[in-house]
């Protein structure tokens, strides 16, 4: 195909993409309170316990547009969540004919794979939401209300959904770089407990709360999923080497025949 027609394509794609996530924001826009109750249940779960420990806390939006922005934060974001698979299909679409049928095959397979990985570490996500708060906002001292803006709520809640959801992506990060022989079952073994401390330092980091609940929430699922991808990579390692063709050394000879015939035979 041309580059003209290269081009072509890509912008009829990308409309259609727009397309979907415009009509998606639309149809967020009519259901904000349903999806404004959903993203608020953790905070309204743990509102009691504050208030029992004479903590009052509410979530404020400030400003004349500052209600309007934020519904059409919420609506955007929604409608680019909701029509992920048309946009995702519309992407896929202009990629895969120029990969060979192999790279399709695992392309396909790793989609497959990373998007549920990604919702269960986001679903994870939302139910520790409630512990993170009740530990964030109990900081406050005893006689001194808190503002929770909603933007700044709306922010906390993405960013610790995302932030699950990219660590639950550890498996198919291993098992890719060991189908492409970046790495080994063996060096991935012997480097374990060095994987350890970074998995445990980067939920440290990674997570908004600073309690240790939390960071284990994060820690124990990202160790879980590393075993299962080292498993994974030894299986696959075991049958590469079944597969591979006996390679002799230089200095391993090959039989020689003792027996000599006459040259005239």
């Amino acid at each position: 195909m041309p580059l003209i027609e290269h081009l072509r394509e890509l912008r009829t794609r990308l409309v259609k993409s727009l397309l979907a996530i415009f009509i998606g924001t639309v149809v967020a826009w009519f259901f904000y309170d349903q999806i404004l109750d959903f993203l608020t249940h953790p905070y309204n779960d743990i509102k009691p316990l504050l208030e029992e420990r004479g903590i009052e806390s509410d979530i404020v939006i400030t400003g004349i547009g500052g209600a309007f922005t934020f519904q059409l934060k919420i609506s955007l974001v929604s409608g680019v969540l909701l029509t992920s698979p048309i946009w995702l299909w519309q992407l896929w679409g202009f990629i895969l004919p120029a990969m060979h049928r192999n790279e399709k095959r695992w392309a396909l397979l790793l989609t497959a794979t990373g998007v549920p990985l990604f919702l269960a570490g986001a679903a994870l996500a939302y139910v520790v939401l409630p512990k993170a708060i009740d530990v964030l906002i109990g900081f406050v001292p005893d006689g001194v209300g808190n503002l929770v803006t909603g933007a700044e709520y709306f922010d906390f809640v993405i960013r610790m959904m995302l932030v699950f959801g990219v660590a639950a992506e550890i498996p198919l990060v291993v098992i890719l770089l060991n189908r492409i022989g970046a790495v080994s079952a063996r060096q991935l073994a012997s480097a374990r407990p060095w994987t350890v401390i970074g998995i445990f330092v980067f939920a440290a980091v990674a997570t908004p709360s600073t309690d240790p609940l939390t960071m284990l929430f994060l820690a124990v699922p990202m160790l879980v999923l590393y075993l299962v991808a080292e498993v994974i990579a030894r299986i696959s390692d075991r049958r590469k080497g079944k597969s591979a063709p006996v390679e002799l050394s230089d200095d391993e000879a090959s039989p020689l025949d003792d027996e000599t015939s006459p040259l005239g035979d």
